[in-house]
């Protein structure tokens, strides 16, 4: 299929008319919006990576597992250490993102320097053709307006002479106006014939010139959208990195907790803390009166104590050193608990 071009699709009927010419200059200027946006939306972004970057490399300096120990704890600290990674990995997305975004300013600096000296000059040729056009149109119709004068003049004569009058000094009159009227038309036609000339001049100048502007402006355009495409591109490129770096970066998380023994970690904890492999022995009754003390017992016979409701307090004796009211008791085999 045929490419459509600029200079073939953007010309009008009338001369003055610059319709064409401001339909291209107003897609140039969009297009200058856009990639203004897309800027403006790349450097947004950049913003957010580097919070996020930020953010995650506060997370990875926080405590995380700090009392674990053995194979768990070296996953934990490889999944901060990654962390860590992964945050100054998008922090470095953040600064390729904003380099990108300069390019794209200065490409659209560039293309508005470039574009500036061609509308100066196509602004130049539309208004001397519109000011050309003008006195074209002027001069015409005064050229018109002596050449109406001066067939009336001529038609007065005519008149004159038809009807036989001997009026020789009415005559010489309406000649001299007459011959007056036709200088005044050969002036207005030299002045208007001149005026077309100068016009054609700068419409050739111009017809030259918004062609060449045309390819112009058709080349910038196809630089911008191929820039643009291309800029985009590369950001979709980088943010397709960032998620493979991150990715591998978890992986190695993964690798390390694959490395983590459960049951190792346990015997880890067993034989760096272990406080002994005997239990204590049960605590047996001690009669405060008697000082007899119970008889040693196993543990499970003690877990399930059966209750014996015991007798009366037997009655204290005095004792011969002293006259204490209370001194032995003379049941031996007394107990408050019997197990």
């Amino acid at each position: 299929m045929k490419n459509l071009h600029f200079k073939d699709h953007f010309w009008n009927s009338e001369l003055t008319c610059t319709g064409g010419y401001d339909a291209i200059i107003q897609y140039l200027n969009d297009g200058k919006k856009t990639c203004k946006e897309v800027e403006d939306f790349m450097k947004a972004r950049a913003s957010i990576e580097e919070k996020y970057a930020k953010d995650l490399l506060g997370l990875s300096k926080k405590v995380c597992g700090h009392s674990e120990m053995n194979t768990l704890k070296r996953s934990l600290d490889m999944f901060k250490l990654q962390t860590e990674h992964i945050s100054l990995s998008h922090l470095q997305l953040a600064q390729s993102m904003r380099e990108e975004a300069k390019k794209l300013e200065e490409f659209r600096e560039k293309q508005k320097e470039a574009r500036k000296k061609i509308e100066q000059q196509m602004d130049s040729l539309h208004k001397q053709k519109s000011l050309q056009f003008k006195r074209s149109m002027d001069s015409k119709k005064t050229y018109e307006q002596k050449c109406r004068d001066k067939e009336e003049a001529d038609q007065n004569v005519n008149r004159n002479t038809n009807t036989n009058t001997n009026n020789t000094k009415q005559m010489e009159k309406l000649l001299a106006k007459a011959q007056q009227a036709k200088q005044n038309a050969e002036e207005a036609d030299r002045l208007y014939h001149q005026n077309v000339t100068a016009l054609g001049k700068i419409r050739d100048d111009w017809l030259k010139e918004h062609v060449k502007s045309c390819e112009m402006f058709e080349k910038l355009s196809l630089e911008r959208i191929n820039f643009l495409r291309n800029t985009v591109w590369t950001h979709l490129n980088q943010l397709s990195q960032q998620c493979v770096t991150s990715d591998e970066l978890y992986e190695e998380v993964r690798k390390s907790l694959e490395q983590c023994d459960v049951w190792e970690d346990i015997e880890h904890f067993v034989n760096l803390r272990q406080t002994g492999d005997k239990p204590p022995a049960p605590i047996g009754y001690e009669n405060f009166y008697s000082g007899q003390k119970s008889p040693t017992v196993p543990l499970a016979s003690r877990l399930i104590p059966s209750v014996i409701r015991r007798g009366a307090l037997p009655d204290p004796t005095p004792s011969s050193e002293d006259n204490a009211v209370y001194s032995t008791v003379q049941d031996s085999e007394y107990s408050v608990i019997h197990y």
